[in-house]
């Protein structure tokens, strides 16, 4: 029989380093102080978590624990560099020796180490996601598929459906399901590719971005060996954002913690909104089910807010059903100031009044950059993106490119430019590329020969008639026979329809299928391409039309200089993008019913209740100033003027809480002017 030898601590190597009472308040105190074993800290928007999380760390290195004991795990490397160098500034100590970063460079440090276990040397290749779309490109060609007989997926969806499945570890034919319906049909070959894919990779000593997490975990789970060297290792481990882990990230954190348990779960799960992107709220919801000892520690002190902002925003929270109930409340004074809730009559008029609220807030003194207009999808800026221009008031897009920068939409553009402009060499060569087997050097030669024959024969009448004697591959001569079809129905006998029609009947010939097997998020993208038939409608000659994307693009450019790091900018974001930041004041706008909360999201209680998570983060956003806002009617490319319900988070609000403001209009206010620039 083997006997027990315990190797006592060096306790308390730093006494009196830290005075965790003068610098934390109770709440955090508790949380830092707590002792050994599984502990939940669930930190309120702007209570000090990140605080709370470095303390710790210091508090277990000052009652002894080793700096190699202990394991450190973020969602990004500055934040765990930021995390030990606050501790190196607090002790006495150099904290090289703990272990922190990312999932994914934890898992690199253990494969180099011991991926000799799963057959790869230590000098093995981490492919970029440019390297990775090569190498499944070439596995789709060796696997005998043939894109004339099926529009299979391009090589970076299928990097994201393969990624789906790493990380949610769900079988295939779920995750398509789930996500890609309209890839079920294609559900075998996806499948062998992905068999080839990994062969491959193997085969090559490469890895992908989810091999570092994925074959970690699976090294751990086959080899008890390795499994116990680590867990002897990591004798405490500490997690950020805890509610934002999939189940990969929280099945490797409880496979390190098997044995000791001593782990810290820092997080909040009333801002767990990122399940599109495979984020598992079961993972901090279920935390003291997986650790039935586990202490549970709430951090409701906020140190960002003003307290009128915390109350709309713990009433907007409580309706949840599933979540660990808590009250926000504030350290700083109140300024007299209640959130503002405003109806507007359209998306327009909800532009101006942004637009010109902003003017007024640079006007008392609030910095542009110190300004939030948030929104639940990109679309929804629109109005806003266009009454910005023309006022001259420089923005920059934190959720992406501007609107009509877009790849879908100036896709889409380029048909309606070859209708208005047979001539439009640019617009011709991106609309064929767009076709399968057409690339650039096959576009030069078919604008060529349609240059011959506008030569030779001057305006169009019949774009079925001029197309068909233009030669193309036969991989591609069925969708240009569509192609020309679709001309057909958008100009018939070489009279333009209306804008908003050409574009529908643009995106359900032809551009449906082209964004399904290239855009991971294809149903974000026909968002926008139905509200740019939205947009469209105000238009009945396609020339205004493109003349009026053209000035917008412009301005857009003109304004983009303004728009840097050392000049000022308010601030668009999804609220997706905006979480973790703070401005002085926050505008939620398209609070509707069908947009905030998104209409994908209406039929189950869970994807309503991530929704409430989002307006939450929306709300603890704004630190002074809080304007929630929603238009009455919204334009719709097929049915005209729809009329819109308010959102029903905004029903969860008690009336007293908000200041109601009645619109007016003046139309010789200085601040009305639309050239009125800053």
């Amino acid at each position: 029989m083997s006997r027990e030898y315990v190797l006592e601590r060096a306790a308390h190597a730093f006494p009196g380093a830290i005075d965790y009472a003068a610098e934390l308040n109770e709440q955090q105190l508790a949380a830092v102080t707590a002792s050994p074993g599984p502990l939940l800290v669930i930190a309120g928007a702007g209570s000090g978590k990140t605080r709370t999380l470095t303390y710790r760390v210091a508090y277990l290195l000052e009652n002894g624990i080793d700096a190699r004991n202990i394991l450190l795990l973020t969602f990004t490397n500055k934040a765990a560099r930021q995390m030990l160098d606050r501790v190196a500034n607090l002790l006495p100590v150099d904290a090289g020796g703990i272990w922190g970063g990312t999932f994914h460079s934890i898992g690199n440090r253990m494969l180099r180490r011991h991926g000799s276990a799963l057959g790869y040397s230590s000098g093995f290749t981490i492919m970029d996601r440019e390297d990775q779309k090569d190498l499944i490109a070439t596995v789709v060609a060796s696997a005998g598929i043939d894109p004339k007989e099926i529009r299979f997926p391009k090589a970076d969806v299928l990097a994201d459906i393969f990624s789906f499945v790493v990380n949610t570890e769900q079988p295939m034919e779920e995750l398509l399901a789930e996500k890609f319906p309209y890839f079920l049909p294609l559900l075998e070959p996806i499948k062998d590719v992905h068999a080839r894919y990994e062969r491959k990779k193997k085969a090559t000593n490469s890895m992908d971005f989810d091999d570092l997490l994925e074959k970690t975990l699976r090294m751990l789970r086959e080899h008890e060996h390795i499994a116990q060297w680590y867990r002897r290792q990591f004798q405490f481990v500490l997690v950020d954002e805890y509610q934002d882990t999939n189940k990969i990230q929280a099945d490797f954190i409880d496979t390190l913690a098997a044995e000791h348990k001593n782990v810290m779960v820092v997080g909040d799960d009333a801002q767990s909104i990122y399940s599109w992107r495979g984020a598992n709220f079961q993972n901090i919801l279920e935390f003291p089910k997986r650790y039935p000892t586990a202490q549970v520690f709430k951090i409701e002190l906020n140190y960002r807010s003003v307290p009128e902002i915390l109350g709309v925003a713990n009433s907007a929270i409580a309706a949840n059903v599933r979540q660990f109930r808590k009250n926000l409340t504030a350290v700083r004074e109140s300024r007299g100031f209640r959130p503002a809730l405003l109806a507007l009559n359209d998306g327009s008029e909800q532009a101006q009044f942004v637009a010109q609220r902003i003017l007024e807030l640079r006007d008392e003194g609030v910095e542009l950059n110190d300004i939030a207009v948030l929104y639940r999808a990109h679309y929804h800026a629109v109005e806003l993106q266009l009454e910005l221009s023309r006022r001259g008031i420089p923005y920059q897009i934190t959720s992406g490119i501007r609107f009509f920068e877009q790849a879908h939409i100036k896709d889409v553009a380029a048909f309606i430019r070859v209708v208005a402009n047979p001539r439009d060499e640019v617009a011709f060569k991106r609309m064929v590329r767009l076709l399968p087997g057409i690339g650039g050097k096959s576009a030069e030669s078919l604008w060529n020969a349609w240059e011959k024959s506008l030569a030779a024969n001057g305006e169009v009448t019949s774009w079925s008639e001029r197309l068909s004697n233009l030669n193309v591959s036969t991989r591609s001569r069925k969708m240009w026979e569509q192609l020309a079809a679709t001309l057909e129905e958008m100009a018939p006998d070489g009279t333009p329809n209306p804008p908003s029609e050409m574009i529908t009947s643009v995106v359900e010939a032809i551009y449906d299928d082209y964004a399904k097997a290239n855009f991971t998020n294809y149903e974000i993208r026909r968002e926008d391409l139905n509200q740019l038939a939205a947009f469209a409608r105000q238009f009945n000659d396609v020339q205004e039309f493109l003349s009026q994307l053209a000035l917008i693009s412009n301005v857009d450019a003109e304004a983009a200089p303004n728009a840097g790091a050392d000049n000022e900018a308010v601030n668009l974001s999804s609220v997706h993008q905006a979480k973790g930041l703070e401005f002085h004041t926050v505008f939620v706008i398209w609070l509707t019913d069908g947009m905030f909360p998104s209409s994908r999201s209406l039929e189950t209680r869970d994807a309503i209740e991530e929704e409430r998570r989002l307006f939450y983060v929306a709300i603890t956003r704004a630190r002074d100033e809080l304007y929630l806002s929603y238009p009455h009617m919204r334009l719709n490319a097929g049915y005209g003027d729809v009329f819109q319900r308010p959102s029903r988070f905004l029903k969860d609000i008690p009336a007293e809480l908000m200041e109601e403001w009645q619109i007016k209009r003046n139309e010789f206010s200085p601040a009305n002017r639309p050239d009125r620039r800053i």
